[in-house]
């Protein structure tokens, strides 16, 4: 089993990928104090070189972050779940996850994690708004028949449809982390919090967005859009319309599945719409990332409904810390 070095037992670990992205964790981590409420930081860097592992380092020794480097990129449901092992095999009773693109102040974060800590089938998560004021997050719901996602401020038309919380900021207690089994890793980027969602309510566990807590997102903070401000990068509308495939794969049954396959063409266009239809006309990314998420959702939802029902999920066990390589000076904590 592989340890933070230099950790001690604590409360809660906030866990946070980086990849490529040093400088909005300066940014937004620098003025987090959790030492005193027993909390930690807990960066786990997916690879992209040297250089960037180097300065996440020398941020890690002068804010006395915890670094848990891997050898290679493994998406951020593997990165999370690598960082959730270890801080749990070190004593952490609850885990906190934050997009490096967003931030919250220390007293909204320990609030959050103290929910969680007080009913541990909670997963919670802020209303999370933008550096502007707008409401980027209160709360989202799946609708079952079709497979879209919406805002429980423009909700959809009545139809069945399910809660889920973004993975840019919650918590979840360790109990309830252990009993899922942590995010499913098949998803890679995206949809790994609807289907985190819908496991912790299939455990017995409930979702709440606590709008008394407050969290700031600025989303598009770690990609690059294809056109300019305002539009989504090629891999954001590859794996969302790739994932949402996967997620019915996994989890919708027989006619309704089939509906899901129905509506992909129109769904996958609405999801390149997220960044506006100008962009269609000024790149070819956006159509690229269409047809390939199409086809690749296509060939893993087929892989996925053949699988034997015991491997239908692949994750990493959350007992496992297994691919990280420890680096960095750590603060005593």
């Amino acid at each position: 089993m592989a340890h933070i070095s230099g950790g001690t037992p604590t409360a809660f670990a906030l866990l946070v990928v980086n990849y490529g992205s040093s400088n909005l964790l300066e940014e937004n981590l620098q003025g987090l104090e959790l030492k005193a409420a027993g909390g930690r930081i807990v960066i786990v860097d997916n690879f992209t070189s040297a250089t960037e592992l180097a300065r996440l380092n020398v941020l890690a020794t002068r804010y006395g972050w915890s670094v848990l480097a891997l050898e290679s990129n493994r998406g951020f449901g593997a990165a999370v779940n690598t960082g959730a092992a270890v801080a749990l095999s070190e004593g952490a009773q609850a885990l906190a996850v934050l997009n490096p693109d967003a931030r919250i102040d220390t007293g909204d974060l320990v609030a959050l994690v103290c929910a969680v800590a007080a009913e541990a089938t909670l997963m919670a998560a802020p209303l999370i708004r933008t550096s502007s004021g707008e409401v980027w997050f209160d709360g989202m719901d799946l609708y079952s028949a079709s497979g879209r996602v919406a805002s429980r401020r423009r909700p959809l038309p009545d139809a069945p449809h399910q809660p889920w919380l973004s993975g840019a900021c919650f918590a979840i207690s360790g109990q309830m982390w252990r009993t899922v089994g942590g995010f499913d890793e098949d998803y890679f980027l995206y949809w790994e919090d609807v289907d985190l969602s819908r496991r912790v309510v299939s455990h017995g566990g409930r979702l709440a967005v606590l709008r008394e807590i407050s969290a700031v997102h600025d989303p598009g903070g770690t990609q690059t859009g294809v056109s300019g401000e305002g539009t989504k990068s090629e891999i954001y509308y590859f794996y969302n319309i790739r994932n949402r495939l996967l997620y019915g794969a996994k989890h919708v049954q027989g006619k309704e599945f089939r509906s899901w396959i129905y509506a992909t063409p129109k769904v996958s266009y609405e999801i390149l719409c997220r960044g506006g239809r100008r962009q269609l006309l000024r790149s070819p990314a956006p159509l690229r990332a269409y047809v390939r998420g199409i086809l690749s959702g296509l060939v893993r939802a087929r892989e996925i409904r053949t699988r034997a029902p015991e491997k239908q999920l692949r994750r990493t066990s959350p007992a496992s810390g297994a691919g990280a390589v420890i680096s960095g000076t750590l603060g005593n904590r």
